[in-house]
């Protein structure tokens, strides 16, 4: 049985990583009390409905007080030997500002005390939240990630079953842009051969061919590409050892368009190759 506990920061992107859980065929419930976590679990777990064994239950600081219960419920899971994931979302604090703002909904903190504001509410809730993120098996940072972009993401990370395993995620992105919260690994590849200087290159992107050759034609890319491999041969069997479930391996450039992409791509193949499970995402390769 597949049990995903999501949670994260309000406004982050939950309720929408949700409902592409339910697209792929989980039995998904929002806004459950923590206390019940258990009960549910338990309830799916006995079910003959074979729906029942892929369940996804959203739980936040919308539950007020019982939030606290929630670790309880992680200790009563771990001593029944039950096994559950923890997918968190999380996103920048100027970016969820934006968010409230162009919503204009109330955030679930924001009358925590006497004149607060939604900017004191977003602090605290990721005060408050600290503690889950670090428990969390998969990280998201939906900061610069259109709806699509998440929905793909979660998508692939639970396409198959999650109990199968140490999955590894490539992200290509953009410095530009800003480094993504979630990364594990950050490698930055600005220092090779860049074919957005190159007029026949620059409209184009590393999922197109000519984009690669011209990447990974130069000694220096080749060189970097052996030594990251080998590094990343040599470490991957180290963070399985040490439980994760999710490795992300961050691939930057100036803009997410072209080294980024053609090294995240290969990174995948290699491991993929290797037997490795491995998805691929580029943040920011349709951006502007």
């Amino acid at each position: 049985m597949e049990f995903i506990i999501i949670t994260g920061l309000s406004g982050a992107g939950k309720s929408h990583a949700l409902r592409a859980l339910e697209d792929i065929g989980f039995y998904c419930v929002d806004n459950i009390p923590p206390a019940m976590l258990f009960t549910l679990h338990e309830l799916c777990e006995k079910s003959n409905d074979s729906r029942m064994h892929r369940v996804a239950v959203v739980v936040d600081v919308r539950g007020g007080e019982v939030f606290d219960s929630l670790f309880e419920e992680f200790r009563k899971f771990n001593a029944e030997g039950k096994k559950y994931k923890i997918l968190f979302l999380d996103a920048k604090s100027d970016v969820l500002l934006i968010r409230y703002k162009e919503t204009r909904r109330k955030h679930p903190l924001a009358e925590s005390f006497e004149g607060s504001t939604t900017e004191d509410a977003v602090l605290l809730e990721k005060e408050l939240m600290k503690p889950f993120k670090a428990k969390a098996d998969y990280i998201i940072d939906t900061s610069y990630m259109a709806l699509k972009q998440l929905k793909e993401r979660v998508t692939t990370m639970f396409a198959g079953d999650s109990d199968e395993g140490f999955i590894v995620t490539c992200l290509s992105f953009g410095f530009k842009y800003g480094i993504p919260l979630e990364a594990d690994l950050l490698f930055d590849v600005r220092c090779l051969p860049n074919p957005f200087y190159i007029k026949e290159l620059k409209e184009l992107t590393g999922l197109d061919e000519s984009v690669r050759e011209y990447v990974l034609k130069f000694p220096e890319t080749q060189g970097y590409v052996e030594k990251l491999l080998a590094l990343l041969d040599y470490s991957l069997p180290m963070y399985k050892e040490e439980g994760k479930s999710e490795l992300v391996v961050a691939i930057g450039c100036t803009g997410g368009k072209h080294r980024s992409v053609t090294l995240a791509r290969l990174i995948n193949s290699h491991l993929i190759e290797k037997g490795q499970k491995s998805t691929l995402h580029h943040r920011d390769i349709w951006k502007a």
